[in-house]
C-alpha cells in the first residue's frame, strides 16, 4: 500500500556516506585509519583524520618494533629531579662577588643547557626516528635556540654584538678582515699547472665535497643539485667586490668546485642514495643477534635510516603551484648558502673557527627533517601545513639575512646595485626555468613511456623483467 518509511537521520547518513566514497582523498584516509571503523562513530572529519597524519608522519613520527625498551621509556621525574639537583649545585658554589658579565654567561649557558634538556621531553622529533628520536628533538630545541639569539643580536649595534663574541673568544677582538683569508685569492689566474691546482685541493676542498655529498643525498635530485652548483658560482662572481673570499679564478671556479667537489659530491650522494633505496630494511632485535660481532654492527646500524622512499619532486601532474614552490626552496638554498660568508665577513670571524663550524652544524642539522617536511607539504595532498622544523628554518634563513644587512650595513653600502639587481634576475629565472624544465621532460617521459607500454602490451612484448627495469629507471630518474 504505501512505501516504506525512512527516516530523516537514515537518508542523511546514506547521503554522508555516498559523498566519502565518492571521494578519494577521504577513501585513502579511511583505509590508513581503518581501526577506527568498528567505532559507533564510523565517520570522522576529515580536518581530524588531517590532523592525526599530520603528527605521525610529519610532526612527531612514531618508533616501530621497539627492540630496547629501556631507551624510549618516559623519564620526565628523573629529568626533572637532574634539572634540579644541578641548578642547585651550580647556583650555589659560584663565588658570589664575579663580575657582571660573567654573570650574564654563566646564566646564558645554564638556561641554554636546561632549555635544551627540556626540548628533550616537549619539542617534535619531526619526521625521523634514527638513531633515536631524542636526537632530532635536540636538534629542534638548538635550531629554536639559534633562531631567538638571532632575534636578539638582531635588536643590537654591531659593536656590541660583537662584544658578545669577544667573551666567548677574547682572539676575536684583534681579527681584521685580512685576517680572515686563509689563502690568496684570484691571483695570476694565467699560470695553470698541476702542481698549483693540486695546492688548492685543503681540507676545505674535502669539506666542500662532502657538502655536496650531503646536499645530495638532502634533495635527492640531479637538475636541482646542478642548478644551485651552477648559480653558487654566479653567486661568487655577483658578489665578489664586496666579499674578498668569492675571487677565484675560472679554473678554481670551473674544475675544483664546479667539476671535482661539487660534480663528485653530487655523483656520489646519488650514488649513496640508489646503495640506500636497493638494501633490504628488516630490522632484527639487538636482543636476539646471539654473536658480539652482530650485535655491534647492529648497534652501527642504528645510525642508518630506518626505511627509505624513493623521491620524486615533479610528475606528469604536477601543478604550477609545486613548480613555484620548488623554485622557492632554490632560491632560499641560495641564501642560506650566501648568510654563511655574510655572517663570517661582518662579524669577522675565520671559516676555521668554532662558531662557524656550530652554525655550519646547526643548519646541516636542522636542515634535514625541514627539507624532508616540505617535501611532504609538496607532495602530500594530506598534508595541508609546512612542519614545524620547516618553519624554524625559513624564518632562522629569514632572520639571518636580516641581521647580515641590518649589522653590515657598511659592507652593502660598497656593492655595486646593478650587480645585485642581476644577480636576482638570474637567480629568479633560472630557479623556475629549472623546475619548469624538469617538469615538461617528466611528463615526455611518461608519455613515451605509456606510448610504448601500449605498444607493448599490443604486441605482446611486455615482460616483468622490462617492468622492472622501467620500475627501477621512474624511481632513480627522481623527477
Amino acid at each position: 500500500m504505501g512505501k516504506p518509511v525512512i527516516e530523516i537521520t537514515e537518508v542523511l547518513s546514506l547521503h554522508v556516506l555516498m559523498e566519502g566514497m565518492c571521494s578519494a582523498r577521504l577513501s585513502r584516509s579511511f583505509a590508513m585509519r581503518g581501526r577506527y571503523s568498528n567505532s559507533r562513530r564510523r565517520l570522522f572529519s576529515e580536518s581530524a583524520v588531517e590532523r592525526e597524519y599530520f603528527r605521525q608522519n610529519i610532526e612527531q613520527q612514531p618508533v616501530q618494533d621497539i627492540s630496547i625498551n629501556v631507551f624510549y621509556q618516559p623519564r620526565s621525574i628523573t629529568v626533572l629531579c637532574l634539572i634540579v639537583v644541578g641548578l642547585t649545585y651550580f647556583a650555589f658554589t659560584r663565588p658570589v662577588d664575579l663580575p657582571l658579565n660573567d654573570c650574564l654567561f654563566n646564566g646564558a649557558v645554564v638556561s641554554s643547557t636546561v632549555f635544551l634538556i627540556i626540548s628533550t621531553m616537549i619539542m617534535p622529533n619531526g619526521p625521523f626516528v634514527r638513531p633515536h628520536p631524542l636526537v632530532w628533538r635536540v636538534v629542534f630545541g638548538a635550531s629554536l635556540l639559534y633562531l631567538l639569539s638571532l632575534v636578539f643580536v638582531l635588536f643590537l649595534r654591531l659593536e656590541d654584538a660583537r662584544k658578545i663574541l669577544f667573551y666567548l673568544d677574547p682572539n676575536l677582538e684583534r681579527m681584521r678582515h685580512s685576517d680572515i683569508l686563509d689563502k690568496e685569492y684570484a691571483v695570476n689566474c694565467s699560470q695553470v699547472t698541476f702542481e698549483r691546482i693540486w695546492s688548492h685541493i685543503d681540507v676545505f676542498a674535502f669539506g666542500h665535497f662532502f657538502g655536496w655529498v650531503i646536499k645530495a643525498i638532502l634533495l635527492r635530485h640531479y637538475f636541482i643539485l646542478w642548478t644551485l652548483s651552477i648559480n653558487w658560482e654566479i653567486t661568487e662572481v655577483a658578489f665578489s667586490h664586496i666579499l674578498p673570499n668569492f675571487q677565484e679564478c675560472w679554473w678554481d671556479s670551473i674544475i675544483l668546485d664546479v667539476l671535482l667537489c661539487n660534480g663528485l659530491g653530487i655523483f656520489c650522494g646519488m650514488l649513496l642514495c640508489q646503495w640506500f633505496h636497493a638494501r633490504s630494511y628488516q630490522w632484527e632485535s639487538i636482543r636476539d643477534i646471539p654473536s658480539k660481532r652482530g650485535k655491534l654492527k647492529r648497534a652501527v646500524l642504528q645510525f642508518t635510516p630506518v626505511s627509505w622512499t624513493p623521491t620524486h619532486w615533479l610528475d606528469r601532474n604536477s601543478s604550477f603551484r609545486r613548480v613555484l614552490q620548488l623554485s622557492v626552496l632554490i632560491f632560499f638554498w641560495q641564501m642560506a648558502e650566501l648568510n654563511i660568508f655574510w655572517l663570517k665577513h661582518v662579524f669577522i670571524v675565520k671559516p676555521s673557527h668554532f662558531l662557524t663550524q656550530v652554525r655550519i652544524a646547526i643548519i646541516t642539522l636542522s636542515s634535514a627533517p625541514a627539507i624532508r617536511q616540505f617535501y611532504h607539504y609538496v607532495t602530500d595532498d594530506q598534508v595541508t601545513r609546512v612542519g614545524s622544523q620547516m618553519w624554524i628554518f625559513t624564518a632562522t634563513m629569514i632572520v639571518e639575512t636580516l641581521v647580515a644587512y641590518k649589522l653590515g650595513s657598511e659592507v652593502f653600502e660598497k656593492a655595486i646595485l646593478r650587480y645585485i639587481i642581476y644577480w636576482l634576475i638570474w637567480l629568479v629565472i633560472s630557479s623556475f626555468l629549472t623546475v619548469w624544465v624538469c617538469l615538461l621532460f617528466a611528463k615526455r617521459s611518461k608519455t613515451e613511456s605509456e606510448a610504448e607500454e601500449a605498444y607493448d602490451n599490443g604486441s605482446g612484448l611486455m615482460d616483468s623483467e622490462v617492468m622492472s627495469e622501467r620500475s627501477t629507471e621512474d624511481e632513480y630518474v627522481s623527477f
